[in-house]
Formats: structure tokens, C-alpha cells, sequence
């Protein structure tokens, strides 16, 4: 008997094994579950993303970043377009791709995300964001249904 590798499980199988081996050296990977379309096309509701602890120092502009909302006890993933340094701490101006204002409503202290609120990166190398595509979409329909 033998078993055939489609694109998506080899696919599935090589993020898989990336995430572990990323949390084997030294950094905790977890995951979220994208929901609503706040960065779409990139990321679409569903999709399994990556999330890598970092340093405040280590996110650049471009970079899309895992957030703890200050207004509702949810993540929020969103882009990074700015960042400000004032007193010693780091603040994130963040926007999703799809929005056409910047997160404004989130910010501390008017001046961006702050870094003590930001989760991680989202896992990418160059432009290309490592996701699993719709497999979520099975957890938010539990949730929602609970």
C-alpha cells in the first residue's frame, strides 16, 4: 500500500513541522484562527496562521503582528505600517490590509498598539505568510454554535 502526498497535505505537513521545529529553538509558536476580513485577500477568515514571540526591537514596518484588543477580549492580526518609540516602550501603528483607516480605536495613549499588548509576529518569510488555508473554519463554527 502505498500513500500519495497531495500538494496541500505535503503542504500542511512542511508548515507543520516548521511551526515544531521553531518552538524546539527557543520560541513558542502558537496559532490562531483568522476571523473576519480585515486582511483580506491575504489572510481570509479560517485560515490557520503561525505566531512567533519576539522581542519589541524586532518588528519592522511591514510586519503583521498578533495583538490583544483593548476594547474586546479577542486577537486582532494586522499589519504594522509605523512604528513610534516614546519613554522607553515601542508602539505599533497597525491597519489590515482590507481597512481603510488605521487601527486608531486600539491605540494606547494615541500613539499605536503597545508592546506589552502585542502577542507575536505572524510566521513569514519575505512576503510569504506560512497559513494553513481554511482548516479554522471548522473551530469557528463550533464556537460560534456554543
Amino acid at each position: 500500500m502505498s500513500i500519495r502526498l497531495t500538494p496541500l497535505l505535503l503542504m500542511i505537513l512542511i508548515l507543520v513541522f516548521f511551526a515544531l521545529l521553531l518552538g524546539v529553538f527557543s520560541r513558542e509558536v502558537p496559532a490562531a484562527i483568522v476571523k473576519g476580513r480585515s486582511m483580506f485577500p491575504l489572510l481570509r477568515e479560517g485560515d490557520i496562521v503561525f505566531i512567533v514571540r519576539c522581542k519589541p526591537d524586532e518588528i519592522r514596518a511591514g510586519d503583521i503582528i498578533v495583538y490583544k484588543s483593548r476594547i474586546e477580549n479577542k486577537l486582532i492580526i494586522h499589519r504594522v505600517i509605523n512604528i513610534v518609540y516614546s519613554n522607553g516602550e515601542y508602539y505599533y501603528i497597525t491597519k489590515g490590509d482590507n481597512n481603510a483607516i488605521i487601527d486608531i480605536g486600539e491605540f494606547d495613549r494615541n500613539l499605536g498598539v503597545n508592546q506589552k499588548r502585542v502577542v507575536g509576529k505572524v510566521l513569514s518569510i519575505g512576503n510569504y505568510v506560512f497559513k494553513i488555508p481554511y482548516i479554522g473554519n471548522l473551530a469557528l463554527m463550533l464556537r460560534n454554535n456554543l
